[in-house]
């Protein structure tokens, strides 16, 4: 098996196209087609499934797909691997982050990193922590910052970061925040809640609290960003539990700890792949990180 028709299969999936994925990796269509013929053969298996307009993944193609991105990530790092020994760190360093990670100043420690680093090309994305766990697993992502949701596995791993509480936000006039006492999880049956979608680590975390204690909660808005939460809670459209320091991010809101949560719920991870397939970039980046 060729890592070129490794490289080649990747792309058409990523695409669902063969002519844009040709076009992206400057090859001609025929010479692409060919290449993923001559892996359906050594496999057995058709790969895609083709129609007019796109082409989709068979069950094969999805399981292929999985350890091929670990296969090309693997020999990246090794690329590196050289690399570094000979005094150069190069390539490229692709992070994953959560919205407002404690432990971590992202863009402080990037900036740190590129002055050190300048030859190595930084790509940054911001994501729900299942979807980021998912790719340091399958080798689309170095690494990633997010809240721990899931333990650790033969394909990733975990450093802590920070541990906080829960806290709830409400509006200043809403009833919870005269309570006067830290409020306990039954105190906040029945409000409506705001929260990020299920994907997010936060949303899953509190989500488990909640369910732990036998509190059922509706979430009735659900977003994407910290910024539209706070900004209904601050319209009191509804009350938030989230990670403590979220609680100076907007000062018009109330902040009432939470006593019966259990302690530090939120864990914020740095999530890496096994130490062999860790890049140079990624190790690079943790050790400034470790230093700060």
């Amino acid at each position: 098996m060729e890592l070129r028709h490794l490289q080649h299969f990747v792309a058409v999936a990523e695409d669902r196209h063969f002519t844009r994925a040709a076009e992206r990796l400057l090859v001609s269509q025929s010479g692409l087609s060919a290449s993923i013929r001559a892996l359906e053969r050594e496999l057995r298996a058709p790969l895609f499934v083709r129609s007019t307009r796109r082409v989709t993944l068979t069950e094969a193609g999805r399981a292929l797909l999985v350890e091929a991105e670990r296969v090309l990530a693997q020999v990246r790092a090794a690329h590196e691997a050289v690399a570094a020994v000979q005094g150069v760190l190069r390539g490229t360093l692709s992070l994953g982050t959560e919205q407002c990670v404690a432990g971590v100043h992202v863009a402080g420690l990037l900036a740190a990193f590129r002055r050190r680093h300048p030859d190595v090309e930084v790509r940054l994305r911001q994501e729900g922590g299942l979807a980021l766990a998912e790719d340091v697993a399958a080798g689309r992502l170095d690494l990633a910052f997010a809240y721990r949701t899931r333990p650790d596995t033969d394909h990733l791993r975990s450093t802590p970061l920070a541990t906080e509480p829960m806290t709830l936000l409400c509006h200043p006039g809403h009833p919870l925040a005269a309570a006067g006492r830290d409020l306990l999880l039954a105190d906040l049956a029945g409000e409506v809640f705001v929260d990020f979608h299920p994907g997010w680590g936060p949303r899953r975390a509190t989500d488990a609290a909640f369910a732990s204690a036998g509190v059922p909660r509706a979430v009735s808005l659900e977003v994407n960003d910290v910024h539209s939460l706070l900004d209904l809670v601050e319209e009191d459209l509804g009350v938030a539990a989230v990670p403590r320091h979220f609680r100076h991010k907007r000062n018009s809101l109330h902040a009432v700890p939470l006593g019966d949560a259990g302690g530090d719920v939120y864990e914020t991870v740095a999530l890496l792949p096994p130490p062999e397939a860790t890049s140079p970039a990624a190790r690079a980046l943790m050790t400034l990180l470790e230093r700060a």
